[in-house]
């Protein structure tokens, strides 16, 4: 019989996640894999998708009720949950033959029974481009950056848009959709170093990018935002949120996509410039990608008609790809906190 090797929640987190010591977060067993039934596949995972979201799906009841979140929180002594490109090894469905890949949430598995139904396949993408970027561009993440700029926050092309995390998966889909795309009037992002804003700007299109790591950066900011912006797509929370209220045109909006400043702390988030949010007239929009994923294949056509027109830039800097054993998988996830990747973080199993 079939086994695999799983990485499972042992422990709710106090801080940043642990794989090993005492009380880790994370903890490497194996099991063996139900044997097949009609209309199910046998499948080898080659990539994993890192999100930052995952780390809210492993706070404790206390931090955040279950009810609360937006998929089921991870039970402990079960699988870390996760999105996953495989290959078929078995099959027992006509749609799904051996060697197709395909996505679903695989979990932090190494091979992984699925029902076909839960399955998608994945066929390959233009230019030779990585399968890859199925967990990145042509994945949630483009969806997350399409319709949160375009939709949820209403984008238009005379607006000023400010987009925090420039330099991360989403971010930088943000950033080129604004301008590239939509064709913004200004586009700024806010990234962790100066690398980051150089590919910001250079790669990515921005009009500037400033490092929040800085001394200066709330004098930066200032200056880059003179006039006051309409849109702020906030993937961090934190201190720059609060700085962003402050820089936001009448009637402004917050895009609220991510928090992944705060998701490693228990210290609450303080908002200095909340009465802004008042007297501006702001409004926060908070939204989920998965409300979308009826609109998927729509999106991805769009961003293939724009990547033939010279009006994307999808390519091997969009992603930072980590060759990992399946014992390193949480070490590589890891990396989406100490702000070390440029682009869409994803793990490649190696034997």
């Amino acid at each position: 019989m079939a086994r695999t090797r799983t990485w499972i929640l042992s422990n709710h987190p106090q801080g940043n996640p642990t794989y090993s010591g005492p009380n880790p977060t994370f903890t490497l067993t194996e099991r063996e894999l139900p044997p097949l039934k009609s209309e199910q596949i046998l499948v080898k995972v080659l990539y994993f998708s890192n999100d930052p979201a995952q780390r809210t799906w492993i706070k404790p009841s206390k931090d955040l009720p279950g009810e609360r979140h937006y998929v089921k929180p991870v039970e402990l002594n079960t699988t870390m949950q996760a999105r996953g490109l495989c290959e078929v090894l078995e099959s027992t469905t006509d749609a799904l033959p051996k060697g197709t890949i395909v996505l679903a949430r695989v979990n932090w598995n190494e091979y992984a029974v699925l029902d076909a139904k839960d399955a998608n396949p994945r066929p390959p993408l233009p230019g030779g481009l990585s399968l890859s970027h199925y967990l990145g561009a042509f994945g949630t993440t483009g969806l997350t950056a399409y319709y949160g700029l375009l939709v949820i926050g209403e984008a238009k092309p005379e607006n000023r848009i400010v987009v925090s995390g420039a330099a991360g998966a989403t971010g930088s889909m943000v950033i080129q959709i604004a301008k590239k795309i939509l064709g913004a009037k200004e586009v700024i992002g806010i990234a962790g170093s100066d690398e980051k804003c150089r590919f910001v700007e250079e790669t990515l299109g921005a009009d500037k990018c400033l490092n929040y790591k800085s001394p200066s950066f709330q004098d930066d900011l200032v200056k880059a935002t003179d006039g006051y912006v309409d849109i702020y797509f906030d993937n961090v929370g934190g201190e720059i949120l609060d700085a962003m209220l402050a820089r936001l045109v009448l009637h402004g909006v917050v895009v609220a996509c991510g928090s992944i400043s705060g998701y490693n702390s228990a210290a609450p988030t303080v908002l200095k410039n909340y009465f802004q949010i008042i007297s501006m007239r702001l409004q926060i929009r908070g939204f989920i990608a998965s409300d979308y994923l009826h609109k998927a294949q729509e999106v991805t056509d769009i961003f293939i008609k724009a990547l033939n027109e010279g009006k994307l830039t999808i390519n091997d800097e969009l992603e930072h790809v980590v060759p990992t054993r399946f014992e390193d998988v949480p070490k590589t996830w890891l990396k989406l906190f100490d702000g070390s990747n440029t682009g869409k973080l994803v793990t490649k199993l190696i034997s």
